[in-house]
């Protein structure tokens, strides 16, 4: 049955127009620079597990990274409900789950997302480009207003050599 392409190119289609209309978007994540870009297997750094639970957790919900670090996530359902991991902005977290709460169905298929169903394991490489805090969350509904999310903690270059940025000694 070729439903579900149509279904999935509707869904796109109207992600795409909605956040075009916003004035945000145009082919991509608007703060997708702010929060980094998707890795390359090669230069992993680190790995990181990250458990979802159905008390609408992740374990760890806070995790600290360097300026430049490629991190492999694996992303792990220990609970009964669909789960998501899902990088970006305060912003556009929030906004992607009002989209998600009137479309519960949509897919994603994003390089800053990994969506494991009950059980299973999924994985997801990301490269920390910039400085700051990069937020997570599961946007499946009703997942994030629970509570569902975390951040990663990008410390700067400078201030990961020595803790001493900005003077000589």
């Amino acid at each position: 049955m070729k439903l579900k392409p149509l279904i999935a190119a509707m869904a796109t289609t109207l992600l795409a127009s909605t956040a075009f209309a916003a004035g945000e978007h145009a082919g991509g994540h608007s703060d997708s620079d702010a929060i980094g870009k998707a890795g390359k297997a090669a230069n992993v750094k680190r790995t990181v597990t990250v458990d979802m639970t159905d008390a609408m957790r992740f374990k760890p919900a806070s995790i600290t990274v360097k300026q430049g670090e490629t991190i492999k996530f694996i992303v792990k359902n220990s609970g009964k409900l669909k789960h998501e991991m899902v990088l970006g902005s305060e912003k556009e977290l929030k906004e992607h789950n009002e989209v998600m709460k009137k479309n519960p169905e949509m897919e994603h298929a994003d390089d800053n997302q990994v969506t494991v169903a009950p059980g299973k394991k999924g994985e997801m490489i990301w490269q920390f480009t910039k400085a700051g805090k990069v937020n997570f969350a599961c946007l499946q509904p009703g997942h994030y207003d629970a509570g569902m999310k975390g951040a990663v903690t990008v410390s700067s270059k400078t201030m990961a050599n020595d803790g001493h940025a900005g003077h000589k000694h």
